[in-house]
């Protein structure tokens, strides 16, 4: 037997064995997916907006608030913590573009303009009067976006543990960094799932931190979700695409002049309230910043209460007249 017999066969030993677990993993990805979407199915309608299928939940009667979820979430963030303790408003919460069951256009780019203008095309598909907007975490940049470049549209925003400067990603966000869509989808749905569960407390304790991560969050909360192929590929892309316009949005804040306020944790480990939060004050004129003690990137969960209390004060600005 030849040397470059030998060597075909041992690349075709390497390539059987690549093969069986790439398998092997795309396997266990979708038993995972199935078992997710088993124990968290959709709980709301979908719509189509520019070719995006969106879900979405549309509860209570009165003036209209829009929540917009941040990086890797959903809209069960929001329902499940806030919306029993909301009465007298219409409440919407919407799976971005490619989280939770919204699917989103292919070639599309998850970049903040794009995602702002899906945003006023969603809003202007229900009907919905100038609503006051809530956006949390990546969701605050989003919505910082559509302030910006659709004023019209809203009458005022409620930024939670919001993103609005550029800044260095903690480490446990640096494996979202995946910047080829090919690699990106390859990971998703081989690997991507299964080291994703197997972190997932790690990256929870993180994200929930100083505050413990509650026990229904995974199912009610909707965190089981993001152990799906669909929802790690969005997540990486969003998360890439955040640095290409972040920089020049920021530079924009006091063109503004809708009602705006804006809460944050100084506990917060993901987002630092002294980078993303005080930064802030005096770049949008009346910007209230309300700050709470030692609470973390989650207060729609883990101050509950205050939150609250802060979309009520928010509403109680816009909707006055």
């Amino acid at each position: 037997m030849t040397l470059s017999t030998i060597l075909l066969w041992l690349l075709a030993a390497l390539f059987l064995v690549a093969a069986f677990v790439a398998g092997y993993f795309i396997l266990v990805t979708r038993r995972i997916a199935a078992e997710a979407e088993r124990k968290v199915p959709p709980v709301g309608k979908f719509i189509d907006v520019d070719g995006n299928r969106i879900h979405y939940v549309d509860e209570g009667e009165g003036q209209p608030i829009v929540f917009v979820h941040g990086l890797g979430a959903q809209l069960l963030q929001f329902r499940h913590p806030l919306f029993d303790r909301l009465d007298g408003f219409r409440l919407i919460a919407l799976d971005r573009p490619g989280s939770g069951y919204s699917s989103r256009v292919a070639g599309a780019s998850g970049r903040l303009p794009e995602q702002a203008l899906v945003l006023r095309h969603f809003i202007e598909k229900l009907g919905l009067e100038k609503p006051l907007i809530v956006g949390h975490s990546l969701g605050g940049a989003i919505t910082l976006a559509l302030a910006l470049d659709h004023p019209e549209a809203i009458s005022g925003i409620a930024l939670m543990s919001p993103l609005t400067h550029l800044s260095e990603a903690p480490p446990e966000f640096q494996g979202l960094l995946i910047r080829s869509p090919l690699k990106r989808w390859l990971i998703a749905n081989t690997v991507g799932v299964p080291m994703a569960m197997k972190y997932a407390q790690q990256t929870l304790a993180f994200i929930f931190g100083p505050q413990a991560v509650l026990g229904d969050y995974i199912v009610k909360g909707g965190g089981m979700l993001g152990l799906r192929p669909s929802h790690i590929y969005a997540t990486s892309t969003d998360f890439i695409a955040i640095e290409q316009d972040l920089g020049r949005l920021q530079a924009r804040y006091g063109e503004i002049e809708l009602p705006a306020g804006l809460l944050f944790g100084t506990g917060d480990r993901v987002l630092d309230h002294k980078i993303q939060g005080l930064p802030m004050q005096g770049k949008i004129p009346g910007l209230e910043i309300d700050l709470l003690d030692g609470i973390g990137h989650m207060p729609q969960f883990t101050a509950t209460a205050e939150a609250v209390a802060f979309i009520r004060k928010m509403a109680g600005r816009v909707f006055a007249s």
